[in-house]
């Protein structure tokens, strides 16, 4: 699991939270391209896993200064105001608004700047999450009451930049706020 996180501000704003440099090297390209007086400083600071949990419940979407088309941006927001549970790609992308776009939604999804605040890892395979609720529907008649969450490692989680661990304990992290 990732342990540290990078987190890039533009003038006090965050513009990407990742695991290594490649967004900050993806926002110097973008910024090249702007004018000059549209940018005074950049910074580029360390957080923990722990501290970035505690900073998600504490930020807006003005918070954020983010590089994306509109389409992106929309589905970035739909991801920031997520209610904390597990969503199939087809259902994420109902909520965007855009029920016959998946696949344009899960690329926007993928390509998210702002890892944890944005809970891209909430987002599964439908064959997963059907099977989560089939493993949380037995275990609600058991002792544990579905305590267990959704029982991660037994399920494939999909894709994720940092690796299905990393995804997993995110999953498990976000949903136990």
């Amino acid at each position: 699991m990732v342990t540290e996180w990078i987190i890039t501000e533009i003038d006090g704003k965050i513009a990407s939270i990742a695991a290594d440099y490649r967004h900050f090297a993806e926002l110097a390209a973008k910024i090249a391209q702007l004018p000059p007086t549209s940018v005074d400083v950049i910074t580029t600071q360390k957080v923990s896993t722990d501290e970035l949990i505690a900073m998600a419940g504490t930020l807006t979407w003005e918070d954020f200064r983010l590089f994306g088309t509109k389409f992106q941006l929309g589905v970035w927001k739909t991801l920031f105001e997520l209610e904390p549970r597990l969503y199939s790609y087809s259902e994420f992308a109902a909520l965007c608004g855009n029920p016959q776009g998946v696949r344009s939604v899960a690329h926007a999804v993928a390509i998210n700047p702002i890892t944890y605040i944005f809970p891209c890892h909430l987002i599964i395979p439908k064959e997963s999450l059907d099977k989560a609720r089939e493993i949380r529907a037995v275990a609600e008649s058991t002792l544990f009451k579905g305590s267990d969450l959704y029982l991660l490692d037994s399920i494939d989680v999909g894709e994720y930049a940092y690796g299905p661990e990393t995804k997993r304990e995110l999953i498990k992290r976000h949903l136990k706020r």
